[in-house]
């Protein structure tokens, strides 16, 4: 999966980086337009600071400030994302050309947001959030943080699809630096496989936020400017490289971080195998570079209401998977390291809980969406999945139908 480089772009006097720098339009675009010359795949503009102690501003005050940016890009065919809690201003937005609502309530500002998202169709971010943000944490009390974040998210996706969002189009956020303290926050990015576990893409915002500053070190000879915090940033960009998107005020350190890493990752998977004894698993790489090593998990059995026929939908009926994924064991097996592989209940869990989701027609579909699943570890090269249905409504006598596809790192979705 390629990952978007969201740039950021503040149409604000007051926002905590950059606030006053791109106020006026034609500065805004500019900058923009340098954002996307230094690849970003998305701009996402805002009009209304988040940054704690920031006075609320009016929606009329918040479209007067983004929706002229917005359709001056998109008019010169630059995606843009309307970066906002206020329903009115996203529907506006989107009219106006924006093919993404970024709602750092996810969902909760506004009791609008989710019908204007499932009428538009436009693609929704919901982010983990407690409130605006508190610098005294008086809301980051979690027993564990990452379960928590975790299950209030796939909270928000189920409430977003009850309002007729497609699940296709949801990303979620982990909301970093939204109540949670410097420590909460790398857990969460630690376990990122727990939150791509629900089976939905994922945005990472950590652009010279606060657990940056709180976790390197200063002095007065070296102090924390913007250069520093941007080159963190973009380590963290380098490491979260197959989320679907990134989201960063200075694009460039960001975009060569991912370059790099997506170069690393390829290499590793294209290293020959040594003969020696270090190779334990013995993982003679295919012609094409992914490694043999595999993890196969077969036979899972879901009863879920899938199916073209209003009666499948109704009635349910059991699904059986198959994963067999790629991953390079040599680590696990000469460390004997959990850590270094595919915990397969987790994926087994994680392909259930995809695959009980929102109804679909096809078993093609349900095959695509667990091998994204697959895919969101990140020791995962490649993942076939087969997909059975036994008793589909064919009036031959048959034993099984089945779908499988083969997905690998980095296809184009």
């Amino acid at each position: 999966m390629n990952t978007n480089i969201m740039g950021v772009l503040n149409v604000t006097p007051d926002s905590f980086s950059d606030g006053g720098k791109y106020f006026n339009p034609e500065t805004a675009l500019a900058h923009a337009r340098e954002l996307v010359s230094q690849g970003a795949t998305i701009i996402d503009v805002g009009g209304e600071s988040t940054r704690p102690g920031a006075d609320r501003v009016h929606p009329d005050e918040e479209q007067s400030r983004v929706l002229p940016v917005i359709a001056a890009l998109t008019a010169e065919g630059i995606a843009v994302s309307i970066d906002t809690v206020n329903a009115s201003t996203a529907k506006l937005a989107v009219a106006a050309g924006a093919s993404v609502i970024n709602d750092v309530s996810g969902g909760t500002a506004d009791p609008e947001m989710l019908r204007v998202a499932a009428e538009t169709g436009a693609t929704l971010v919901l982010m983990h959030w407690r409130g605006i943000p508190d610098p005294q944490h008086n809301k980051s009390g979690y027993h564990d943080v990452v379960s928590e974040v975790r299950a209030e998210l796939a909270a928000l996706a189920g409430s977003a699809i009850a309002a007729g969002v497609q699940p296709d189009k949801i990303i979620l956020d982990p909301g970093l630096g939204f109540d949670k303290t410097a420590a909460q926050g790398w857990q969460l990015l630690g376990q990122i496989d727990q939150i791509a576990s629900l089976g939905y893409p994922l945005l990472i915002g950590i652009s010279r936020k606060r657990m940056l500053r709180e976790t390197l070190p200063e002095s007065a000879s070296d102090p924390l400017d913007l250069a520093r915090l941007d080159g963190a940033t973009a380590t963290v960009s380098a490491f979260m490289a197959g989320v679907w998107g990134v989201r960063v005020h200075a694009v460039r350190a960001s975009a060569d971080a991912i370059a790099i890493a997506a170069a690393l990752q390829t290499g590793a998977a294209k290293t020959p195998v040594s003969n020696s004894t270090e190779a334990v698993a013995s993982a003679a790489t295919q012609s094409d570079g992914f490694t043999q090593d595999r993890i196969t998990l077969t036979g899972l059995e879901v009863f879920a209401h899938h199916g073209v026929f209003d009666f499948e939908r109704e009635q349910g009926q059991s699904f059986f998977i198959d994963a067999d994924i790629s991953v390079d064991l040599r680590a696990a097996a000469a460390g004997d390291e959990l850590a270094a592989t595919v915990h397969y209940g987790e994926l087994a869990d994680a392909i259930l809980a995809a695959v009980k989701r929102d109804p679909v027609d096809l078993i093609e579909t349900l095959a695509e969406r667990v091998a994204q699943v697959a895919l969101s570890y990140a020791a995962v090269r490649e993942a076939r999945i087969t997909v059975h249905k036994p008793d589909a409504p064919i009036d031959a006598k048959f034993a099984d139908v089945s779908v499988t596809i083969v997905r690998r790192r980095g296809d184009a979705r």
